[in-house]
């Protein structure tokens, strides 16, 4: 018995890289799988039968498998990717809301074109997914688990990258917000911020050059997210793990001792208690 026997699990984004290898393991572990993916270029242009290709290789390792080619930032597109799991398999257990695209620019650059079709694609895109699967789990009594895509660019911040950030820090929100909300009909609400060599890698000097790292692999991050999307899992909800080969750790938001005026305060009295409201990796002074 694998730790997905008798699940249905849809993936977006299915169709290569992170995607595919969830799809993979998951069909491996008994789990069959809705394959979605438009099959666009990393700008989110263009169409392709990549989610086929993906299908027939899970079947062809014993697997079940369909494809889908819906596009994910529709409401549409996320009831349609719904149906299929539905008509194919008569239930859905498990979504994992993967696809994305890139446009990096630093923030001057970033047209309203780029910003718009990155959200949509990104937040937008797990919210169409997500809202058709909660309502089925939810009218059908089912447990479920939703496992949402973030980033740690959008957690921490990386350089060229504020439209896929702002999106990626959008979807933590959602994954807090909805684990609160899924205690009641027993959904599960976990993130993932995947650290694995991909097409979105592609410009990467060591990457560029065919000398990526091996451990940052798609099947190295793969385990991880069955981890979360299994009965392994049960007891976590509203939690963010960073997975890679290199290290599985949470990521949460913390808060500091902070400074507790019981009543009015000046700027200046926060100033004087500075070390009580920053983390002390803050407190660097810039250049005078």
């Amino acid at each position: 018995m694998g730790l997905l026997e008798g699940k249905v699990a849809i993936i977006t984004g299915a169709g290569g890289g992170l995607g595919e290898a969830y799809a993979k393991l998951f069909a491996k572990e008994g789990a069959a799988i809705i394959v979605n993916d438009l099959g666009s270029m990393l700008d989110g242009s263009g169409t392709s039968s990549a989610a086929q290709k993906v299908v027939a290789e899970i079947i062809a390792a014993g697997g079940r498998a369909v494809a889908n080619g819906d596009n994910v930032s529709t409401p549409a597109g996320g009831e349609n990717i719904l149906r299929t799991a539905i008509d194919a398999f008569g239930q859905v257990d498990i979504l994992i809301c993967n696809a994305g695209i890139l446009r990096d620019r630093t923030f001057p650059k970033i047209s309203e074109e780029d910003w718009d079709l990155v959200v949509k694609v990104h937040l937008k895109g797990t919210y169409c997914c997500t809202l058709p699967v909660w309502k089925w789990l939810r009218d059908n009594g089912r447990p479920g688990v939703i496992i949402m895509t973030s980033s740690t660019s959008g957690l921490f911040g990386n350089f060229g990258q504020a439209n896929y950030g702002a999106a990626k820090a959008g979807i933590y929100g959602l994954i807090r917000v909805l684990s609160i909300e899924g205690r009641k009909y027993g959904i599960r609400v976990m993130g993932v911020a995947p650290n694995a060599i991909t097409r979105m890698w592609a410009d990467i000097p060591g990457v560029r050059n065919g000398e990526p790292d091996p451990i940052l692999s798609t099947e190295n991050v793969a385990p991880g997210v069955l981890f979360m999307a299994s009965e392994l899992a049960a007891d976590h909800s509203g939690k963010v793990l960073a997975v890679s080969g290199e290290e599985i750790a949470e990521v949460k938001m913390l808060m500091t001792e902070g400074f507790h005026p019981n009543g009015q305060y000046t700027a200046q009295d926060v100033a004087a208690h500075e070390y009580s409201v920053f983390f002390p990796a803050e407190m660097k002074r810039l250049p005078a």
